[in-house]
């Protein structure tokens, strides 16, 4: 992007990061923030009509473009001038360096914001508007180019089924099996996954809506998905619990720490940056978050001493231990089941093969003689269709709940282990904020 023989060396700015250390601050940002997965940058490119636009005014409207599309975002910009038309390009941090938070597009979200956001300002400007590209991680290729000619692509058809599916489910182990019965196969790891029989890679929809999270699943089953669609309720089945009015409690140890800690970062926060802050104090406040979420876990099950610390993490060892033996015992089940639970979902899923074949459709043949053969076994079994669904429904909505519970009592262990890390850290970060505030402070007196 940056090649000299393509690019002025004058035509390129750097919003949020500074020039010969982007990259690094852009891998701090994710570390920071443990964000470290998935998408790592963005791409877009904004082209011009040959001859329309010189190209400083080409520079400054890819600067206003990324200054109100990305705010907080580290991005460079360059534009480029090798060919006939000039057009920009921009690279932006998929992390937020501001908030934290990740980058999310697809491919109505490129023409709503992305691309209108683009037109706009070629328009306030009296350019023409034509735009190449869009955020090269959001949305494939090959999915545009059938989106663009009114085809279907595979994850639109995944989430058209998600959305029939969570309209008919009563819970979700009966929205894990209707789905299993229209075809996808599931992978229920740290996201949720499905992928049609047949392909290769899981396709993870809450990557990009967070209503196809298993929270969000969840919490649109519960009556809620015309809300959450509308954007009038976030997609989580969580709930905060009533808390009676308590006075503000005397903290030590652990939580006295963290107090003292996140009120030095929200002093720094909270006022006007430095021009060029140190690479640590920038680190330090761009984990103001993460600390407060690990002083409200530190707060929330009272653990204020090591004694404590060491209570709380055997207790959630036993806990994970005792719900990994129940999940163990009913992967069991669900095994010994698998070959009657695997032909309930493939009698409903070729259901409409065999009927085609039935009519005299070629190429049905393997689809038809798989109908007869899971048919011929669901009969053959001894336990009516109707009870067997409703068993693998119950066996889906048990390990659904484990699961869920076996991840938050391992992310209670990772808050563990990480204020254990960050503790002996943390009183001599503490002298280092307070030392640059006060140099600060002089500084600003003189």
């Amino acid at each position: 992007m940056l090649n000299e023989e393509k690019t002025d060396a004058l035509l390129t700015i750097h919003l949020n990061c500074d020039p010969g250390r982007e990259v690094r601050e852009m891998l701090d940002t994710k570390q920071a923030y443990g964000k470290k997965e998935g998408v790592q940058y963005y791409h877009v490119i904004q082209s011009f009509k040959p001859g329309e636009v010189t190209p400083e005014l080409a520079l400054e409207i890819a600067r206003e473009f990324a200054e109100e599309h990305l705010p907080g975002f580290e991005a460079v910009i360059a534009v480029h001038v090798d060919r006939e038309h000039i057009h920009a390009h921009t690279i932006f941090n998929s992390v937020n360096a501001e908030t934290g938070r990740k980058y999310h597009s697809n491919a109505r979200s490129y023409y709503s914001q992305i691309r209108a956001t683009s037109d706009r300002l070629c328009r306030e400007h009296g350019l023409s508007v034509i735009m190449e590209g869009a955020s090269s991680k959001a949305v494939s290729y090959i999915e545009w180019l059938r989106q663009s000619k009114g085809q279907p692509t595979f994850r639109s058809m995944l989430e058209a089924d998600l959305r029939t599916v969570i309209e008919d489910a009563n819970d979700l182990g009966h929205f894990f099996m209707l789905m299993e019965h229209m075809g996808w196969e599931i992978n229920h790891g740290n996201r949720l996954g499905f992928r049609l029989r047949g392909q290769d890679r899981f396709m993870i929809p809450g990557r990009k809506n967070p209503m196809f999270t298993e929270d969000g699943i969840l919490a649109a089953i519960q009556g809620n998905l015309s809300a959450i669609e509308a954007g009038q309720r976030l997609p989580s089945a969580y709930r905060v619990p009533y808390r009676p009015y308590k006075k503000h409690p005397k903290y030590t140890g652990f939580l006295a720490l963290y107090v003292h800690y996140l009120y030095v970062l929200g002093k720094i926060e909270k006022r006007q940056y430095p021009p060029r802050m140190t690479p640590q104090l920038r680190k330090e406040v761009i984990r103001f978050e993460r600390c407060r979420e690990q002083f409200a876990f530190l707060r929330e099950n009272g653990i204020a001493t090591q004694e404590d610390m060491t209570a709380f993490q055997a207790r959630t060892e036993d806990t994970l231990t005792g719900l990994m033996k129940r999940r163990t015992i009913l992967n069991v089940r669900k095994k010994k089941r698998r070959a009657l639970y695997d032909a309930l979902a493939d009698v409903e899923a070729l259901a409409e093969a065999k009927r085609l074949y039935d009519e005299g459709l070629s190429g049905m043949e393997a689809e038809a003689a798989r109908y007869t053969d899971v048919s011929a076994l669901l009969d053959s079994c001894g336990i009516p269709r109707d009870r067997l669904a409703a068993e693998k429904v119950e066996l889906y909505r048990q390990l659904a709940e484990l699961n869920r519970s076996i991840r938050a009592e391992r992310k209670k262990l990772g808050l563990c282990k990480e204020v254990m890390e960050r503790a002996p850290k943390m009183k001599q970060s503490i002298e280092k904020i307070e030392m640059k505030e006060v140099s600060h402070d002089e500084h600003r007196r003189r």
